[in-house]
């Protein structure tokens, strides 16, 4: 019964520390919209800030697992609901719901420059990393293309999913930060590397996983053994923020 009574403890413990790393906030784009997120205060308020995109039809519970273990390494994270988004995880996307409209993908670029602006504020002395799934993985490397204080990208599955307006390849030539780039064992790493090829950083690596692979970030969701392979990879490149 003791054993039982620390656990129940140890558990009710837990989710008041996750709770209280985990605060909503909201903010506005230049184009008038809201956008609502979750942030996760690392330790030293110095130290990076990954700002955390979603995939399609997806929303920041995306990142509700993997935000924590980045908070452990030292980093903040701002996870937010974009315009071009849906209900994921029994969770409603609360800036697609506000919003109203048909938005297509590249509608959501000014949702990642307002979270950019957001983290700047509220961390002027930190350096930004850009972290996208899917589509915002390739909108991920047009903002760090155009925001100069984007100091590092993470691009979970990015492809040409704008028919070319605008291109993310000719947008990559213009990225001179270091650049992380995974996707399914597929089509999908073909893609990936020619994207790579085209960004004008020396500092770039693309990560193929064992097997398929999963789409997006969802890949480091996966069971454990699975994910460690994606999370070493990762780990490795952020090391270099540290």
């Amino acid at each position: 019964m003791k054993l039982l009574s620390f656990a129940v403890f140890s558990l009710l413990l837990l989710g008041a520390t996750t709770s209280r790393a985990q605060e909503p906030v909201a903010f506005k784009t230049a184009d008038g919209i809201t956008v609502y997120g979750d942030y996760y205060a690392g330790a030293d308020p110095t130290r990076p800030v990954i700002l955390a995109f979603h995939q399609a039809d997806f929303n920041r519970l995306e990142y509700r697992e993997i935000a924590p273990r980045l908070v452990k390494e030292g980093f903040s994270v701002l996870a937010i609901d974009q315009r071009s988004g849906g209900d994921y995880g029994g969770v409603e996307n609360q800036t697609a719901k506000e919003a109203k409209g048909f938005w297509v993908y590249t509608d959501a670029l000014p949702d990642l420059e307002a979270a950019a602006k957001w983290a700047r504020e509220k961390h002027p002395n930190s350096k930004l990393i850009a972290w996208g799934s899917s589509y915002s993985a390739s909108l991920a490397i047009i903002l760090a293309a155009k925001d100069k204080d984007i100091a590092g990208v993470l691009a979970f599955s990015p492809g040409e999913y704008f028919d070319g307006k605008p291109s993310v390849r000719e947008a990559a030539k213009s990225v001179t930060v270091p650049v992380f780039i995974t996707s399914r064992g597929d089509k999908e790493k073909v893609i990936a590397k020619l994207i790579l090829e085209a960004v004008a950083s020396k500092d770039k690596t693309q990560f193929i996983p064992a097997g398929t692979g999963v789409h997006g970030s969802s890949a480091l969701l996966q069971p454990q053994g699975k994910a460690e392979e994606y999370w070493k990879a990762v780990d490795a490149f952020l090391a270099k923020f540290k």
